[in-house]
């Protein structure tokens, strides 16, 4: 993993109340956990509903341009309102 604080990748996100950034979908009992984003960009504003790790949610409202530090698994569909939003990671 980078260690120096940059992202070096980042993709697109397309919101889903059930499939993870990384195509897998949630489960707390599953062996293998996704792959879980550290950031996440908005380029438009609106409200963003993360999902992170252990299946909680949490909502934020952003401005357009914004980063989130987050890390987190998912942006569900409903109630994110935010548009153009990508997934940073550090690999």
């Amino acid at each position: 993993m980078n260690t120096d604080n940059t992202f070096n990748r980042a993709e697109s996100i397309s919101k889903s109340d059930t499939i993870n950034f990384d195509g897998s979908t949630y489960s707390a009992t599953a062996a293998v956990k996704a792959t879980p984003a550290y950031g996440i960009y908005a380029g438009g504003a609106g409200v963003v509903v993360a999902v992170f790790e252990d299946g909680t949610t949490a909502s934020f409202t952003v401005t357009a341009g914004q980063l989130l530090p987050l890390k987190c698994i998912r942006v569900n569909s409903t109630s994110t309102t935010a548009t153009l939003m990508i997934a940073l990671y550090h690999v």
